[in-house]
């Protein structure tokens, strides 16, 4: 059953890491009307807003739309976990809070590969714009932004000793990770502020939504976008059971993510035209990058027993340490619900001539068998490795023409030789923090891969066997010049009007660290140009 036509100047699809922040700004002047579309409901669910709480969202399917990739040929046939958000924040109401931009060198690489304008001089200032950094303001950071940057509450005796070990091993110790080098160990900051969880719906909604020029509808699965000729003119979506239809007077932006924006593109007829016309979809244009180009970090987790009670671990199993650790939170938002998915960390290089860490290491003082599952019964931590950038390439493809169902998510992970290698030089490497007097001390046994693990092909088999990802999906609507690539250095889907992807979607390359800080500066960058742009409408127009 159709509803009636609404009629708005911009349409953005996904109240996600992006979208939030998108319709903050879009409507900020008051001088436009806006619609966010969400697939998810409201971030209501209490653990959404406790750090820790991320632990909880990885199986409810209520705020997750919890896929899978395609059985991974690297990794012995697995199927790899791919949570996703579902909720406003999107993947930023679930995630595990840990704010990283990457290197500067990163956004060189953009520029250099013809993205004018995406060198790091030119996205920092949005990284400050968006930055409310609790140290203050400096030249690298920026403070009374929407998104909260915060300190750990605490130090713990375990991360202290991971990073006194990785001093042991030759590396500096680091005090931040988004100063004027990232390499070292320290502890990671996080999108938190007072005990709690400042996604891109609390940070940037929240304030928003009490503008009368902006609607946000949850529930609300956009189905496609609707196109005159090759110029997007609106979208429709699915809500309470009807088909509703929306008109944008100036732009569609999709902001969906690595996954959900090519869906929806190869939904609308944008996207490989052989493989659209299988689905019976009309094809708007043929474009074989919709999709292809996925990027991700792929983790090797190590397992250790602890000689003492102190982890995550004594907390859960211990029915008035939990009590304890609650009253605390509640009392001075301090302890172990504060954490994030990360308590401290490290980037390093994995080969002393490497101009720029090619590894990162999440160290954490909790224990199980499996990301999401129950932790072990005895104190344990874990600390993982990831190489930084990956030459593996995937895809994302829709298997069907309806918009519920899920893409088939084919990262290739582990499929070049380089990332292998890395992967077990970083392997390595984390073994020999692993095995300094200072952490020493605080290791009964390595539980996995386990002390029987030493060669090269042993370690190689345990990271296929067991690796997963850091949930860092990107690329898969290209930023670019060259034929493969999507969207232009505007954002602007080539060749077609009045429709951008504003997401982790169009990064070019996988930055050296996680995503969400990077996708919020995006998000701000492109908030500017579409503004910039409606003055100018010619160039709006144009993709």
């Amino acid at each position: 059953m159709a509803s009636s036509v609404q009629t708005f100047d911009y349409i953005v699809v996904g109240a996600g890491s992006a979208g939030c922040v998108l319709a903050n700004r879009l409507s900020e002047s008051g001088r436009h009307r806006v619609l966010l579309l969400e697939a998810g409901p409201k971030d209501s669910n209490i653990w959404i807003h406790i750090p820790l709480g991320y632990a909880k969202l990885f199986t409810n399917p209520k705020v997750n739309w919890l896929y899978k990739t395609e059985p991974e040929p690297e990794l012995t046939d697995r199927q790899i976990i791919q949570p996703r958000g579902k909720v406003l924040g999107g993947s930023s109401s679930i995630n595990g809070l840990l704010y990283i931009r990457g290197q500067a060198q990163d956004f060189d690489h953009w520029r250099q590969l013809g993205n004018t304008g995406w060198g790091f001089d030119d996205v920092l200032p949005y990284f400050r714009k968006a930055e409310d950094q609790e140290r203050g303001a400096d030249d690298l950071h920026g403070a009374g932004g929407p998104l909260a940057v915060s300190d750990v509450s605490e130090p713990h005796p375990l991360c202290e000793a991971f990073i006194g070990a990785a001093e042991q091993a030759g590396f500096p110790r680091t005090e931040d990770f988004n100063g004027a080098s990232q390499e070292g160990a320290g502890y990671f900051q996080l999108t938190a502020r007072n005990g709690r969880r400042i996604s891109t719906a609390a940070g940037y909604l929240r304030q928003a939504r009490k503008r009368p020029n902006l609607t946000v509808a949850t529930g609300a699965l956009a189905s496609r976008i609707l196109f005159e000729g090759r110029r997007a003119t609106g979208v429709d979506y699915r809500q309470d059971g009807d088909v509703h239809t929306a008109q944008a007077n100036i732009e569609v932006i999709v902001a969906g993510g690595a996954f959900n924006s090519p869906q929806l593109l190869q939904l609308s007829g944008v996207g490989p035209a052989e493989h659209l016309r299988s689905l019976g979809i009309p094809v708007i244009a043929d474009m074989p990058g919709v999709g292809a180009d996925l990027q991700d970090h792929y983790q090797v987790r190590m397992q250790y027993r602890c000689t003492e009670p102190i982890t995550m671990n004594d907390v859960v199993n211990s029915w008035h340490r939990r009590i304890g650790a609650g009253l605390r939170y509640i009392v001075s938002r301090k302890g172990m619900l504060t954490i994030g998915a990360g308590y401290a960390g490290a980037f390093l290089r994995t080969r002393p001539e490497l101009e720029t860490p090619d590894v990162q290491i999440h160290f954490i003082i909790f224990s199980a068998e499996t990301t999401g599952a129950n932790l072990h019964p005895f104190p344990g931590f874990i600390a993982s490795v990831c190489q930084l950038r990956p030459e593996s390439r995937g895809f994302v493809r829709i298997k069907s023409s309806d918009p519920a169902a899920p893409p088939a998510i084919q990262p290739h992970y582990l499929s070049s030789r380089f990332d292998r290698d890395t992967t077990l030089d970083g392997m390595k490497l984390l073994r020999n923090i692993m095995g300094q007097p200072a952490m020493q001390h605080y290791i009964a046994e390595e539980r996995a891969p386990g002390a029987a693990c030493t060669s090269d092909a042993d370690l190689l088999a345990y990271a296929r066997a067991t690796g997963t990802t850091v949930f860092h999906p990107t690329s898969t609507c290209r930023m670019g010049s060259d034929p493969a690539a999507v969207v232009d250095e505007r954002l602007r889907v080539h060749g077609l009007g009045g429709l951008r992807v504003i997401d982790a979607s169009v990064m070019p390359t996988l930055v050296s660290g996680n995503t969400n800080a990077g996708i919020v500066m995006i998000a701000e960058k492109g908030a500017d140009m579409i503004l910039e742009d409606a003055k100018r409408p010619a160039l709006a127009a144009t993709g």
